[in-house]
């Protein structure tokens, strides 16, 4: 069977790794094996960048067996100062290399605030872009991370948006400093999966946490988590053994 983060009966509890070494980020893959980890995410902008090349990639994706793998490959961290064409030219590598599914961002090529642009010339180009990458084999998720909170008009907007332009799977990153706004984060996801389809993932930032544990019981198709907490993992995102619990065991 191929491996594919589509079509799942649960969500997909996905490890992201954001290691600066191949040697940690094949050590965490091993470790998060044991503990039952669905799927793995490769931030690859957290490698430093002498280990950016497709023998590296092959190498990591190796120690992940039969566990798809979600790529991301961001301005910040080694690839500040790259061009959009630039990250373009390594999503395309990183896909011939054996990532199962490719993060697109949805600014990529023209940046904007709510990292969604809305220039019609960059658009074409995320669109022949994603085009690409379906033709090597590899799923698309694009992502807008916004941080703060949106209304519910505005999420299933921007995520119909993100659809029309060809990501297999829907990413935005929201906001939530209040409980009443974390509440109607939960409703959105819920709005979300009767209104999109499409898979998607649906997060907040900010000071709640119940909507990165829940979302995966409204809607979400994975949930992003991680192994342990260091200097460089996101410290929003919940452990793997927390993520378990909520998808296997609380039933509700």
């Amino acid at each position: 069977m191929s491996k594919t983060f589509l079509n799942h009966e649960k969500p997909l509890l996905t490890v992201m790794l954001q290691c600066e070494t191949p040697e940690t980020a094949i050590g965490r893959t091993r470790n998060a094996n044991c503990l039952g980890a669905d799927a793995y995410g490769l931030q690859i902008e957290c490698l430093k960048g002498e280990y950016h090349n497709a023998d590296t990639y092959k190498r990591i994706f190796a120690e992940m067996q039969d566990k798809p793998c979600y790529a991301t490959y961001y301005r910040c961290r080694s690839n500040e100062g790259k061009t959009d064409d630039q990250i373009a030219e390594e999503l395309i590598l990183v896909a011939e290399s054996g990532a199962t599914l490719v993060d697109v961002m949805g600014d990529m090529f023209a940046k904007h605030p709510e990292e969604l642009t809305d220039d019609k010339d960059a658009i074409k180009k995320q669109m022949k872009l994603i085009e690409k990458l379906h033709s090597l084999g590899a799923e698309v998720i694009m992502s807008s991370h916004v941080w703060k909170f949106m209304t519910a008009e505005k999420v299933l907007e921007m995520a119909l948006e993100q659809k029309r332009r060809g990501a297999d799977i829907i990413k935005i990153v929201a906001g939530a400093d209040t409980m009443e706004q974390q509440i109607e984060n939960l409703r959105i996801t819920d709005l979300l999966r009767r209104e999109l389809g499409a898979p998607f993932l649906f997060l907040s930032g900010g000071q709640c946490s119940m909507h990165r544990r829940l979302g995966i019981k409204l809607g979400c198709c994975m949930a992003l988590c991680v192994y342990e907490h260091d200097a460089l993992s996101t410290p929003v995102q919940p452990l793997l053994s927390t993520m378990k619990t909520i998808r296997d065991v609380i039933d509700f």
